[in-house]
């Protein structure tokens, strides 16, 4: 009996504005090597560590920089990627974009993205530990959590500022390894 090879899974990866944005370019080649279309899209803050260029080359994708830089057919960007996204995974996530997504603002396309999709989202958080650990993020990351979002990490250890504890990025093959048992039970749930 013949198989059919299952339909890749479109992976939308937000990169924002964290010195572990580097290790955005590892998730976006392993999603990628694993048979998923990874489409991804970079906050401003995020291009000050690593470039377009770079994500672009291992996602084989172009990305996603500017809200209004959208020059390609009729519908709003933005809108097809939130529309055809099987999960929204935002590596590494920072204190801002946890914050802009709890309110539900849309001021950059992937804040836009995250509120227009009806994907699941998974949230890998990279900050300072003084950062995750203040009364307004851990309350965002509550309101998130209630709205059916999902958080890997962030963990213990040396952080880019110099101080050891919570707040690194989780494991680059642990992000993978979660986003991938999300596209499974998404797939489960559609059969």
């Amino acid at each position: 009996m013949e198989t059919r090879a299952a339909k890749p899974k479109s992976v939308v990866l937000g990169i924002t504005g964290s010195i572990a944005a580097y290790k955005a370019a590892d998730i976006a080649s392993q999603l990628t090597k694993r048979g998923h279309e990874v489409r991804a899209v970079m906050t401003a803050e995020a291009q000050h560590f690593i470039t377009p260029l770079t994500i672009q080359t291992l996602a084989r994708q172009p990305v996603v920089t500017n809200l209004f830089d959208e020059k390609i057919g009729w519908q709003p960007g933005h809108i097809e990627l939130a529309d055809n996204a099987d999960l929204l995974l935002i590596a590494p996530a920072t204190a801002q974009i946890i914050a802009e997504l709890a309110w539900g603002f849309a001021n950059h396309a992937l804040s836009a993205i995250a509120l227009a999709t009806r994907a699941p989202i998974l949230l890998a958080p990279a900050m300072n530990g003084k950062m995750w650990l203040h009364p307004a993020t851990l309350d965002n990351v509550e309101r998130l959590r209630a709205r059916g979002v999902q958080f890997i990490g962030p963990e213990e250890g040396l952080l880019a500022c110099g101080y050891e504890g919570v707040g690194r990025l989780w494991p680059v093959d642990g992000i993978v390894d979660a986003a991938e048992r999300l596209l499974l039970s998404t797939q489960t749930a559609e059969v």
